[in-house]
């Protein structure tokens, strides 16, 4: 059986975001969908181990912000790898609070849902939660990020926890030396570089300046290990 076939079915990259009293926190999820019209119904998947989980569980609420293209490696790295057991990750974030209190990201949103939790289905490792909707608005226009745009385009990685996660051995194909991310599993590849981050196609990995950092989970150089 070939796992990657799963890679096949389409999915978009959202923030999800929810409380326990008067903490906030939030995860990237790949896994939200609707499943009704009359009334509006969303659900999403959660892994259990996520703090996430925890909050919605609690509050029985959460809101999606669906992420635009121009969303940095380095905003999805903070809330998809980055756990709100150490950081606090909404600190420097643009957000509200939605009818239902949970916090909605405005940064690099193109809209977003609101949800009160109306039931909730176990399947392994996560738990889908089915929410109606209790607020939805359009903050502006934009192309939203696929999970194959945040993969192909943005050459992102996927963390251990997420519902479509494979297991693969990495294999360098460039005569240049690749290096991977020992925290979240990003490769450096020296072909197309990191021009978002000021690295320019074709630097070597040794090239690379001291001070620079994982674009998705902000690990220092130290961190990596050539393939």
């Amino acid at each position: 059986m070939n796992r990657k076939a799963l890679r096949t079915c389409t999915y978009g990259l959202y923030l999800i975001t929810s409380r326990k009293g008067e903490r906030l926190n939030g995860q990237i999820a790949n896994t939200v969908f609707q499943v009704a019209s009359d009334p509006a119904t969303i659900a999403v998947a959660i892994n259990r181990q996520n703090l996430t989980h925890e909050f919605i569980s609690d509050s029985r609420a959460f809101a999606a912000s669906i992420l635009s293209q121009d969303a940095p490696l380095s905003f999805i790295g903070l809330f998809g790898f980055q756990s709100g057991r150490n950081v606090d990750k909404l600190k420097d974030a643009r957000y509200e609070l939605g009818g239902t209190k949970v916090p909605i990201v405005i940064d690099y949103s193109l809209s977003y849902l609101e949800a009160k939790v109306v039931d909730q289905l176990e399947v392994g490792t996560h738990t889908i939660f089915v929410g109606e909707l209790v607020g939805a608005e359009i903050l502006r226009e934009g192309e939203p990020m696929t999970y194959h745009y945040y993969r192909e385009i943005k050459r992102g990685t996927t963390p251990k926890t997420a519902p479509s996660y494979i297991e693969e051995k990495k294999e360098a194909k460039s005569e240049m030396e690749k290096y991977e991310c020992t925290v979240c599993g990003y490769i450096y590849d020296p072909e197309p570089g990191d021009p978002e981050n000021g690295v320019k196609p074709g630097t070597p990995f040794q090239a690379i300046p001291d001070d620079w950092v994982c674009p998705v989970c902000g690990a220092g150089k130290d961190q990596f290990e050539k393939v």
